[in-house]
């Protein structure tokens, strides 16, 4: 059995309509350059605020892929 090595990078996403879509934009985005997405993880959500109201939603998201070997 072949064995697999992946790598772990961190992301931060942000929407201006939820935290789900702020998680959803940083994995599509991760997606358009990398191959082989395994695991997302949601490690932090915050806001951002202006006028005491929520502005944008961010979610910073732990993204696994394996690395491809020659």
């Amino acid at each position: 059995m072949a064995e697999s090595v992946y790598k772990i990078i961190e992301l931060v996403g942000s929407s201006p309509l939820s935290w789900e879509d702020a998680a959803k934009n940083a994995v599509n985005s991760a997606g358009l350059s990398l191959r082989d997405l395994r695991i997302a993880e949601v490690v932090t959500l915050d806001m951002k605020m202006e006028d005491n109201k929520p502005a944008i939603f961010r979610a910073r998201v732990k993204l696994s892929f394996k690395l491809v070997s020659d």
